[in-house]
C-alpha cells in the first residue's frame, strides 16, 4: 500500500470536471440489458445452489452451501446497489422493481437503505455528517458503555441488521422502516413505506416457511446464507472506509471530491467478478452513477491524474481486516483533518 503524508491531502490538483473528462464517456451509459443478464445470472446460480443443497440435503454440505449461497446473496445486493444509485437503467421504474427483487429477499428495504446510502455518498468522509462507518470521536470512544465497544469493534461484521433499526453511534437514532425517520425527508414517505411493506411481507413469508417446516429448515437455507451475506455486507462496507492513513475531515475542509478520495479499492481475489468488482471503489465513490460493468476502465482512466490521492490495498483481505480492526477506534476530537488512531493511543497520552 502506498503511504502518503498526512499532509497531502490539502487541496487537490484536479477537479471533478477534469477527472470525468478522462474516461470514456459510454462508462455513464448504463446497459438495461447487460444489467438484467448480472441480475438473472445471480439468481439463477442461486437457484442452482438451492436445488443442489435440496438434492444432497447433508450435514456435511450445508456449511459449504451457506458460504457459497451467502456470497451470492451478496453478490445480488449489489445489484441492487446499482439500482439505488441509478446505474443500473435509464429508466427509474426498472431501478425500483430490480431494487426491491434484490433486496427484499436479504431482509434490506430498498428505499430506505437507497436513501441512506445516498446520504453517504453525498457526505464520504465529513465525520459530522457520513452516514455509514465513519469513525467516533475519542471523546465519545471513552464514555462508550463496553457493551457498546464490543459491538462497534469486536463484532461489527454482524451489525447491519441492528443498523437498519438503530443507525450508528453519534448520529441520531433513526430506523429505515420507519417514514417518519430523520433519515428521510417527507417526500419520500411513500416510497419507504412501499419498502417497509415488501421487507414485512418476506418476513412474513419466512415465518410461514419456519411454521410449516420448522427452524432446522430455515437455518438450512435461509439464516446460514443470511449470516454469511451480513458478513460479507459488513466487512467490504468497513475496509473501503477503514484505514490508519486515510484522512477524514470536519466543517470547511471537507468537500466532495476530497471526501470521495477518503477510500481505497480492495483485491477480493476470486470475488471481484463473482460481487461485480464492488472492490473498485474510488471511482465508484466520484461517479455514483456509473454502472459497476465500467469502473475497472474508468479507475484506469483516472489514475494519471489521481497520482498519489489514488488508494489501492495490495493486501490480503484478512490482513487487511487485522490491521484496521488493531488501528481504527477513534478520531480526535478536534482538527479540520484527522486520521485514524488506536484504543493503545489513549494509554500514551
Amino acid at each position: 500500500m502506498q503511504e502518503l503524508p498526512h499532509n497531502s491531502y490539502s487541496e487537490l490538483p484536479f477537479t471533478l470536471k477534469q477527472l470525468r473528462a478522462a474516461i470514456p464517456g459510454y462508462c455513464f451509459e448504463p446497459s438495461a440489458r447487460r444489467s438484467l443478464f448480472y441480475f438473472f445470472s445471480d439468481i439463477t446460480i442461486i437457484g442452482i445452489l438451492y436445488w443442489g443443497a435440496a438434492f444432497f440435503d447433508s450435514w456435511l454440505v450445508y456449511p459449504f452451501f451457506w458460504l457459497i449461497q451467502g456470497t451470492m446473496f451478496w453478490a445480488l445486493f449489489v445489484v441492487g446497489h446499482d439500482c439505488g444509485h441509478g446505474s443500473f437503467s435509464q429508466k427509474k421504474w426498472l431501478n425500483n422493481l430490480i431494487g426491491h427483487l434484490s433486496h427484499t429477499p436479504l431482509l434490506v428495504p430498498y428505499h430506505g437503505w437507497r436513501i441512506s446510502h445516498r446520504t453517504h455518498h453525498q457526505n464520504t468522509g465529513n465525520i459530522e455528517t457520513d452516514e455509514s462507518w465513519y469513525p467516533v470521536t475519542e471523546a465519545k470512544y471513552r464514555e462508550m458503555q463496553w457493551w457498546e465497544k464490543f459491538l462497534r469493534f469486536e463484532v461489527f461484521l454482524l451489525m447491519y441488521p441492528l443498523y437498519l433499526f438503530k443507525r450508528s453511534p453519534e448520529r441520531e437514532a433513526a430506523s429505515h422502516f420507519m417514514p417518519d425517520s430523520p433519515l428521510f425527508r417527507p417526500s419520500e414517505k411513500w416510497d419507504v413505506i412501499v419498502s417497509t411493506i415488501c421487507w414485512a411481507l418476506m418476513v412474513g413469508f419466512l415465518g410461514g416457511l419456519t411454521y410449516q417446516f420448522g427452524w432446522l429448515f430455515l437455518l438450512k437455507y435461509y439464516a446460514g446464507p443470511y449470516l454469511v451475506f451480513v458478513v460479507w455486507l459488513d466487512l467490504v462496507t468497513f475496509l473501503h472506509h477503514t484505514e490508519s492513513d486515510i484522512p477524514w475531515y470536519r466543517g470547511k475542509d471537507w468537500y466532495f471530491l476530497k471526501g470521495a478520495l477518503s477510500t481505497i479499492d480492495r483485491d477480493y481475489g476470486v470475488f471481484n467478478n463473482i460481487h461485480h468488482n464492488i472492490g473498485t471503489h474510488v471511482a465508484h465513490h466520484i461517479f455514483l452513477n456509473m454502472p459497476h460493468y465500467h469502473l475497472k476502465t474508468a479507475t484506469a482512466s483516472i489514475k494519471p491524474l489521481l497520482g498519489e490521492y489514488y488508494r489501492k490495498s495490495n493486501d490480503s483481505i484478512f490482513k487487511a481486516l487485522l490491521h484496521s480492526w488493531k488501528s481504527c477506534h477513534f478520531v480526535k476530537d478536534h482538527g479540520g483533518k484527522v486520521f485514524y488512531q488506536s484504543k493503545s493511543d489513549l494509554t500514551k497520552g
